[in-house]
């Protein structure tokens, strides 16, 4: 009880200095903000698409709590709630102006450009979303950045501490997250201007996460029991429903608005999820191994990361493509990453990882001027080799970066509060060791 207590000050006193802060420094619009350019409509979907993705995440706390042993259900399913609050918290502080504040030097924001969420209630609309009110931007925005750390959890499920976990999410947000947001999606971003496509977030949200789960995989070791028991495999499929349901929104509502694009992501989400589900067992099939609701659930989530970057660049052939070809990849690296030392619990780096890499390397193929005018070098189907080039080097540079920064940030986390329970408190079940609570 003493370290609970001596742990919670820190975190404690800065949630009170944040607090004193906005009494003092936020700002109150002078009057009802109004812009000639926003659409009702467009702004309807957007609100929507916000709530979708932010579903995603309690869907992201039973897909991997279902997977998990019954002693680690409520930890695990906790570690992604926990990100709604924090990184909310990160978000309005100084969040939001880092990913998306005046840029500096093509990597980051100024975190003052936005502070406190000063200038968003009132603010003009955000150049590449012009018919939407900023705030609604902001805050569709923010729920990207809730799942990604949430995403990283499945590789060191079981073993690590609960508070070292949320020091890790914000270091994970500031120093990964919001620069790869930055230089992705900001206009004046050094990938953005590199002409890198990732209409969702295949880059920013499935490389990063994933990367960073491999390096989490390495640097806390194996679990002392490594056997898998699914605690419910039910979870697994509601977590699914919820993942499938809320990318709708992830996707489309990357059109930022209600139009033609957005309806387009929307049906490539849905071709390339399907194909990769029934891709994945019928690929376990060829194997000698039984269909399953398991594989069925993995396959289907594969697709979702894979069409991700994609989404708003490419045909509903080439989606349908893209899933069953990540199904495939995916499927394989499942199966290598099982053969090695590597305790990446629920296989995050081959499927949100490698997903998100060969979605990134196919949106460099099958990007189509013909399906969205943003794309100024047609993919590499289409003979033309600039874009596909670009994708590659830049994904190869984005895996070695976040591997790297993600190294660093684990090392930083240990030295300032010790990642990995004791094998005492693991063989009890982090329910029970780190929350005191059980099924």
């Amino acid at each position: 009880m003493h370290m609970t207590k001596k742990l919670a000050i820190v975190p404690f006193l800065l949630l009170v200095l944040v607090t004193i802060l906005s009494l003092f420094m936020g700002q109150n619009p002078v009057e009802s903000p109004t812009h000639p350019d926003i659409d009702t409509g467009d702004t309807a979907w957007l609100l929507t698409s916000a709530a979708l993705v932010l579903i995603m995440t309690p869907g992201l706390a039973f897909f991997y709590g279902g997977m998990v042993k019954k002693k680690n259900v409520i930890s695990t399913m906790l570690q992604s709630f926990i990100c709604m609050a924090i990184v909310s918290i990160i978000w309005v502080v100084f969040g939001f102006s880092l990913a998306f504040g005046s840029d500096i030097g093509g990597f980051i924001g100024n975190p003052t450009t936005f502070m406190f969420m000063n200038g968003v209630l009132d603010g003009d609309p955000w150049s590449l979303a012009p018919t939407v009110p900023l705030v609604v931007f902001a805050f569709f925005q923010l729920k990207f950045a809730i799942i990604t750390p949430a995403l990283v959890t499945g590789a060191f499920s079981e073993r690590v501490r609960f508070t070292s976990y949320i020091l890790f999410i914000c270091l994970f947000f500031i120093f990964i997250y919001a620069p790869l947001a930055h230089m992705t999606w900001h206009p004046d971003g050094y990938l953005f201007n590199l002409g890198v496509l990732d209409f969702a977030g295949g880059t920013v949200v499935h490389m990063s996460a994933g990367v960073a789960a491999l390096a989490s995989a390495i640097y806390l070791r194996k679990r002392t029991d490594q056997e898998m028991k699914p605690a419910r495999i039910t979870y697994v499929l509601l977590g699914t429903g919820l993942l499938w349901f809320g990318w709708f929104g992830f996707n489309g509502g990357s059109a930022m608005g209600a139009n033609n694009l957005a309806a387009i992501a929307l049906a490539t989400t849905a071709v390339a999820s399907g194909a990769a589900a029934f891709a994945w067992i019928i690929f376990d099939a060829l194997r000698g191994k039984k269909p399953s609701a398991m594989g069925t659930s993995i396959g289907a989530v594969v697709g979702l990361v894979a069409i991700t970057p994609a989404a708003g660049f490419v045909s509903l052939p080439h989606a349908l493509v893209i899933g069953v070809i990540a199904a495939i990849v995916s499927n394989l690296m499942v199966e290598w990453r099982t053969r090695t030392s590597i305790d990446d619990t629920l296989d995050v780096f081959p499927c949100h990882g490698v997903g998100g890499l060969v979605g990134m390397i196919l949106t460099g193929v099958f990007a189509s001027p013909g399906i969205n005018s943003a794309v100024a070098d047609k993919g590499l189907f289409f003979g033309e080799t600039k874009l596909f080039t670009t994708h590659l080097i830049v994904a190869i540079c984005v895996l070695v970066g976040v591997f790297i920064m993600s190294m660093i940030i684990l090392k930083i986390t240990d030295l300032i509060t010790p990642l990995r329970v004791s094998e005492e408190e693991e063989a009890e079940g982090l329910d029970i060791s780190q929350l005191g609570e059980t099924l």
